[in-house]
């Protein structure tokens, strides 16, 4: 399974990107899977329901299925360390491709957001000028003193033949 990360500030359209990337290479015939990192608590459960109380009785895990979908739910406990990336990614089904947003700081590859607005001079340092991880820059301007391609990130066919030829999957019509 090849995998390759999105990243960026907060507020730089890493999950906008994400979302057109993964329907643009679906779009091409390969299958993709998404990992998502989130800084806060985050509920995919509605209180009140069935898999709530579960969850809220103590239960570890739950696993709600239906003929359309099924999510497992697993709690992280009191002391307990939050899940490394490589632990999730051992849980997903075979896939050609997972898309990773967030988790900067690990070690897989990486293309990095930057908006113009959102960064610049006043704004956050560009991860690419010092992080070894970060293959390609999208931004919606001129980027100066970087080591990677620069892409335009409205350009998304093109930043997915990027990533795709990056990880070393083949074109398919």
């Amino acid at each position: 399974m090849r995998i390759f990360g999105i990243t960026g500030w907060k507020n730089n359209g890493k999950t906008t990107l994400v979302e057109r990337l993964v329907t643009e290479i679906v779009g091409r015939g390969f299958t993709v899977s998404t990992i998502k990192h989130a800084h806060h608590a985050f509920d995919v459960d509605q209180e009140g329901k069935d898999s709530w109380r579960h969850r809220q009785a103590g239960a570890k895990e739950v696993l709600v299925a239906s003929a359309a979908r099924w999510a497992l739910m697993h709690e992280v406990r009191d002391g307990e360390d939050e899940p490394a990336l490589a632990d999730l990614l051992e849980r997903l089904a075979p896939v050609d491709l997972v898309i990773v947003e967030g988790y900067k700081r690990d070690t897989h590859d990486k293309l990095e957001v930057h908006l113009v607005e959102t960064g610049g001079p006043g704004g956050r340092e560009l991860i690419a000028r010092n992080d070894p991880t970060i293959r390609f820059v999208a931004s919606n301007g001129d980027v100066e003193d970087v080591d990677v391609p620069v892409l335009d990130i409205d350009d998304v066919p093109t930043i997915a033949d990027a990533i795709l030829a990056h990880v070393g999957l083949p074109e398919r019509k």
